[in-house]
């Protein structure tokens, strides 16, 4: 009975001063599975790390962020002896003959801004964030990731400005040439007015009445084909683009002022070229992918 209670006091001293001692002599990097982020539509956000069993004490680094309700448990769901590494924003996990699943809450990371989520975010791990059902469209680094029926990204070496709105406007234009009908829709938290496609300068302008917003214009491919050009009140400013679902292209930008938007493209209604419907069938295969993934350094 004695010898039972020695050694539970020293294993209990030794779980004391492992904070104080340099963590690199006892633990190495853990293996992890996976990483995933998931944000509420409220900018709650819940994280989640699997790690491998390993013979030896690991260490895994947290997500920066003010770290609330910190779990560790095994895969029956048995809560794990861990520590906290003094000076790090990491811990330390004991041998397990199974994968360990540290969970947890960050509070203060989402800030909201003028109707925009936004996240400076860096970790080097592959991370997977889903995001809540209304989202449609996020930015990276100013760069715009349609999400469609897919709800997530794969983040790898991740270093971005995450930035979304939920429910953000969404206007819808109407454009009739002979007897078909498109429809160019336009997202921004701007307001949008006097939207004109014009056939002869193959071109779509409208007014954007807010600075520093984004605005994404969603136009079919049959009615205006790339490659593009973007004007600000006459002058080239900078945009992204991206098929969203293989008939469709987004392009968006960020204007510093308002003003009139010109979207120029090569090919307009009823010139549509012979090769397009090939292009769309290609590129309809390369976003099928469940979670697509974004590799930013």
């Amino acid at each position: 009975m004695k010898s039972k209670i020695f050694g539970f006091l020293v294993i209990l001293s030794l779980i004391a001063i492992i904070p104080v001692v340099d963590a690199q002599e006892f633990a190495s990097k853990g293996n992890q599975r996976s990483i995933e982020v998931t944000i509420s539509n409220s900018g709650d956000v819940h994280v989640k790390h699997v790690v491998a069993p390993s013979n030896s004490p690991n260490q895994i680094d947290l997500i920066d962020g003010t770290i609330q309700n910190l779990s560790v448990t095994d895969e029956n769901g048995e809560k794990q002896i861990i520590t906290k590494i003094s000076g790090t924003n990491s811990i330390m996990i004991f041998p397990l003959n199974s994968d360990s699943i540290v969970e947890y809450d960050l509070e203060d990371v989402l800030l909201l801004k003028d109707n925009v989520w936004v996240w400076n975010f860096l970790y080097l791990e592959t991370t997977f964030f889903v995001f809540p059902e209304e989202v449609n469209l996020i930015f990276t680094n100013e760069r715009p990731v349609y999400l469609d029926e897919k709800k997530g990204i794969a983040c790898h070496g991740c270093q971005m400005i995450l930035e979304y709105s939920i429910n953000e406007p969404r206007i819808f234009k109407n454009v009739m040439w002979e007897n078909d009908e498109f429809t160019v829709e336009i997202q921004s938290h701007s307001n949008i007015d006097g939207f004109v496609f014009d056939q002869p300068t193959k071109s779509i302008t409208f007014d954007i009445s807010k600075e520093n917003k984004f605005v994404t214009a969603i136009i079919p491919l049959e009615l205006l084909w790339k490659p593009y050009s973007v004007f600000l009140d006459d002058e080239k400013i900078l945009f992204h683009e991206s098929i969203n679902n293989g008939t469709h292209i987004s392009i968006s930008m960020k204007p510093e002022t308002s003003g009139e938007i010109m979207i120029v493209g090569t090919t307009v209604i009823p010139e549509f070229p012979i090769i397009a419907p090939l292009a769309i069938g290609f590129l309809m295969i390369i976003v099928v992918p469940l979670i697509r993934k974004v590799n930013l350094h």
